[in-house]
């Protein structure tokens, strides 16, 4: 399997008392989220499913992508890595997943998979870490197959 992990591009800042889940990208993350959206649609096949955070910013980043995606609640920030490793249906879909998401919640899911510490990880606005499962001495292990963030897509 192949699960990639692709953080919204740069967001407005949240003004106080402000709905979280409603702030738009910037003019610079709309340009962020198009650069990697044509990266990706090179390298992704047609059948990957993708789930997508309920946050306007993370819907206007895969939107850039111009596929269908669907709206996970469990992708919403303040999420954990087992309920998104189950909405991917990590290690067993027979299909690519990309997860649209925030930090911490992919810093944290990455280092899981990796086996390492998660408080320090963290994915770049508008960044993605592309991973594969594989079988190896009787276990399923993660392999991190690219990290890409905006200015290299």
């Amino acid at each position: 399997m192949e699960l990639i992990l692709w953080r919204h591009a740069e967001a407005e800042e949240v003004a106080p008392g402000a709905d979280d889940l409603r702030r738009a990208l910037t003019t610079h993350g709309e340009k962020q989220a198009a650069r990697v959206a044509l990266w990706l649609d090179r390298q992704l096949v047609d059948s990957a499913r993708i789930l997508c955070s309920p946050a306007l910013r993370c819907e206007q980043t895969v939107m850039a992508l111009g596929r269908k995606y669907k709206v996970r609640e469990e992708l919403a920030p303040g999420g954990s890595p087992d309920a998104l490793l189950a909405a991917a249906r990590w290690p067993d879909s027979r299909q690519p997943v990309l997860i649209v998401g925030h930090q911490p919640l992919l810093g944290e899911t990455a280092a899981h998979l990796l086996g390492v510490d998660g408080r320090g990880l963290t994915i770049r606005k508008g960044g993605v870490w592309w991973f594969r499962s594989r079988e190896r001495e009787g276990g399923q292990e993660a392999v991190l197959m690219a990290a890409l963030s905006p200015g290299q897509a």
